[in-house]
């Protein structure tokens, strides 16, 4: 039974990642069509075509692997331009593409102009950036749900616990006399206490807290805390250094001051206020990921070959994506409320990622489409400054070959993570 509770909401999750790829391509559709761009085509998946209908000049469909999906907005790349030829095979990849674009381009897509490549440049940023924004509109929406309406835990500057003594040996369990005091210990840091000031500062949140400890390294530390209603000035002592995992990076370990104390977890409600800081740091987190996306794919397919269990901080696929939503709904030991916003959550996370993957500036992504319309603008108005004559668009079929490259490492990374996430995925319990 649990096997097919997991099973059924990963499949709903998975459903749920398609319906936001479903709108991430509306972002870029809806606009496009506001400005004027011919769409052929909207389809959600790739291969071979399941269904599709016509309305108007745009044919809708699914197709048959639901691992994505495109819209298909006509004249991306400029014309060829005249008595120009080009002497290089990526040139002629280039002119051969563009010309089975504009196999279906007509004289009055030119002269209304239907096509892409004509649009001013605010209008392509608008149509480019709808797809990522529309994923990012869904992270918000669902993180806001979650936080306003059940609520987040968050560390808060009560202690629940003091570690008492620094033990060498990590098989070992329970202190003995010879082990070194922590620094809290050192401190007299009870559990209840409220941590007021650090080193004179006034303390706010735990994520303050944390930071004004780490910074302090092996410094000396005056802690003041709320006992019972009275601020009590605990003996001076000095913080340890200790590996802990990097704040933008919790797989990497970094040395820095330590206490020796964990925080209460509360939950807590908020409003937009807290769900644009919490996406901001889940952005500043994701950024890092994505600048080691090559190396964790790598090492995550040398631990598959050679039998090495997952880390939570592995990437994974839609499909791992979906295996762990299952895996948190099959948890008896979660409450109800909890496992619905959490499956939330995820979904949330998934739709923050893949508006920040897009918006990487490197084709075929949309970043790369964004970056392209922006080289252009400038080439165009510096030859203005300069009173020089207007270069024209940017051919960004010259760009294919790198769209291609990055298409292909993507269509690997993919499958491998889809393979790892199959064959050694991610628990979490």
């Amino acid at each position: 039974m649990e096997i097919l509770t997991v099973v059924g909401f990963a499949i709903a999750f998975f459903a749920l990642i398609m319906a936001s790829v479903a709108l991430h391509e509306i972002g870029h559709m809806v606009p496009a069509k506001i400005f004027g761009v011919r769409v052929p085509q909207y389809f959600v998946g790739f291969g071979p075509t399941i269904w599709s209908t016509k309305r108007g000049e745009t044919e809708y469909g699914l197709k048959w692997f639901p691992l994505g999906g495109y819209v298909r907005l006509l004249g991306m790349y400029p014309p060829k331009v005249e008595g120009k030829k080009n002497r290089t095979r990526l040139g002629e990849y280039a002119d051969a593409a563009r010309e089975g674009e504009w196999s279906e381009i007509t004289a009055t897509d030119v002269a209304d102009s239907r096509l892409f490549y004509q649009k001013k440049t605010w209008q392509k940023l608008i149509v480019m950036a709808g797809g990522p924004l529309m994923n990012l509109l869904i992270a918000f929406g669902l993180f806001l749900g979650v936080t306003a309406g059940y609520g987040m835990y968050r560390p808060q500057t009560t202690i629940a616990y003091v570690q008492q003594c620094i033990i060498a040996d990590p098989s070992r369990e329970g202190c003995i006399a010879s082990d070194p005091l922590t620094p809290a210990a050192q401190a007299g840091i009870q559990k209840g206490d409220q941590i007021v000031t650090f080193n004179g500062v006034a303390v706010e949140s735990y994520t303050q807290l944390s930071a004004l400890i780490r910074a302090n390294g092996d410094g000396l530390a005056k802690i003041e805390v709320n006992r019972g209603g009275q601020v009590v000035a605990l003996p001076e002592i000095h913080t340890g250094m200790n590996d802990l995992p990097d704040n933008l990076d919790p797989s990497h370990k970094v040395r820095a001051g330590w206490l020796g104390i964990s925080p209460e977890q509360k939950l807590t409600t908020g409003g937009p206020a807290e769900v644009v800081s919490d996406m901001w740091t889940m952005t500043q987190q994701s950024v890092v990921a994505l600048a080691q996306f090559p190396v964790k794919v790598w090492n995550v397919v040398v631990g598959m070959v050679t039998g090495q269990p997952r880390s939570v901080y592995d990437p994974i696929s839609i499909v791992g994506a979906s295996q762990v939503a299952g895996q948190v709904v099959a948890n008896d030991q979660i409450p109800v409320g909890a496992k619905i916003s959490t499956f939330a959550s995820l979904l949330a996370s998934v739709n923050l990622f893949l508006a920040l993957f897009n918006f990487v500036p490197l084709p075929p992504l949309d970043g790369g489409h964004i970056a392209g319309a922006i080289y252009e603008w400038l080439r165009r108005l510096g030859a203005k400054v300069l009173r020089r004559k207007d270069p024209g668009y940017f051919d960004t079929a010259k760009l294919l070959p790198v769209a291609y490259g990055v298409g292909g490492f993507l269509l690997i990374s993919g499958v491998a993570l889809i393979l790892a996430d199959i064959i050694s995925p991610v628990r979490l319990f």
